[in-house]
């Protein structure tokens, strides 16, 4: 048996994927096995952003290091560099905070940093949300290379669990749990109406969108092109439909979508921009709109759980499972109008969510209690799968 508490470090460098991580690292630090390290990083501590790692630290959370890397450019090759910068930083902190295990969700490039790092200090990783599919990112690739580098893979649904499998990793540490931003609509109240007006400072109309649009980092149409027709298409609607608007991540076009959507709503009476909502305002908000619009993942995670259609553009979320009260539609302007409209009319209230019943946390508490040792895990195996014929690789 251990007498020193176990450390988990879980790394975090944006306000959505911590959103998702709360649950999780609540249960860890609620346990007396555990002892919860936390690692800020990325957007958390840029102005710019929000400086989200404040909320960190009101929800109760001691925050164990703050590591900058993200750079004021968002080219690929600014991007490319703060990665670099990121794992130079990261191997540090583990030498320094020497975790039994780091824990990270999802795909986006700080925590690949981290992940390299982890691989050669020989920390093992455990890995929410990989196996997942988004065609229209580079997160993709992403994703799929911590998968490779992780040794515990909690996914969010089946066919997410056959990927991780078909990649090669072990059945045994391959647990499927749902998705964790779930978890809150179990947990929080939401806020009523005039309390999220009085928050947002913003007024409902008879209609109201809420719109999350971030930049599409392997499209051929640039990011800019498409936000410029969802904007065409929310305009048509005049001052009648009231839109709440939150900025997107640093991506490689997010900030030029920024300036555009400060300068749309500048002239516009029925909008209002927040950098951030956090999880509370955005749930509340998600489920007293009329409809969810952008090509955010949680229009197609947890939306559908509050029982509100999501018009989810273009291809950044491709290949993800949808519940039914999910419209997919191109980036062109007279289409997201008409798929507004159709929204409009829409009833989600038997809308069964893919991603799980908001028990996520306790599942992955219970896997990690089990877990005796990490020492085993470090050297990995390959699975193989036995494919049919059709399948195998034509020789040349």
């Amino acid at each position: 048996m251990h007498n020193k508490k176990r450390k988990i470090c879980v790394i975090t460098g944006t306000r959505a994927e911590y959103g998702l991580l709360q649950p999780i690292m609540q249960v860890i630090k609620d346990d007396p096995v555990f002892e919860l390290q936390v690692v800020a990083t990325g957007m958390h501590l840029s102005p710019e952003f929000g400086l989200t790692y404040k909320t960190i630290e009101k929800d109760g959370f001691k925050i164990n290091e703050k590591i900058e890397m993200l750079l004021s450019s968002d080219t690929s090759i600014g991007v490319a560099k703060a990665m670099g910068l990121a794992t130079i930083s990261m191997s540090e902190m583990l030498d320094r905070l020497k975790p039994e295990f780091i824990m990270v969700l999802g795909d986006r490039f700080e925590l690949l940093a981290v992940t390299q790092a982890a691989l050669v200090s020989r920390v093992p990783v455990i890995h929410l949300a990989g196996g997942d599919v988004t065609e229209g990112a580079f997160d993709e690739a992403i994703r799929h290379s911590i998968t490779k580098m992780s040794h515990l893979h909690f996914v969010t649904n089946k066919e997410s669990q056959k990927r991780v499998r078909q990649l090669g990793e072990n059945p045994e540490n391959i647990f499927l749990v749902g998705n964790p931003g779930l978890d809150h609509l179990n947990n929080i109240k939401l806020m009523t109406k005039n309390e999220l007006e009085k928050s947002l400072d913003y007024s409902f109309r008879k209609r109201n969108i809420l719109v999350t649009f971030h930049s599409v980092t392997l499209d051929e149409k640039s990011s800019m092109d498409s936000f410029e027709e969802l904007l065409i298409a929310l305009d048509s609607f005049g001052d009648e439909v009231g839109i709440i608007f939150t900025k997107p991540n640093s991506d490689t076009e997010g900030r030029k979508i920024i300036k555009r959507l400060d300068k749309f709503s500048q002239s516009r009476i029925n909008c209002v921009v927040h950098t951030s909502l956090g999880q509370l305002r955005y749930l509340s908000a998600a489920s007293l709109v009329d409809v969810v619009v952008g090509n955010s993942s949680s229009g197609i995670l947890e939306v559908p759980s509050l029982k509100t259609p999501t018009v989810n553009i273009g291809d950044r979320q491709k290949g993800r499972p949808r519940a039914d009260s999910v419209i997919d539609c191109k980036p062109n302007s007279v289409i997201i109008k008409k798929s507004i409209k159709k929204a409009f009319k829409m009833n989600c209230n038997n809308t069964i969510n893919p991603y799980g019943d908001g028990r996520t946390a306790p599942r992955v508490l219970k896997v990690l209690k089990k877990i005796n040792s990490s020492k085993g895990l470090i050297k990995k195996h390959f699975f193989d799968i036995d494919f049919k014929e059709e399948f195998l690789i034509k020789e040349v």
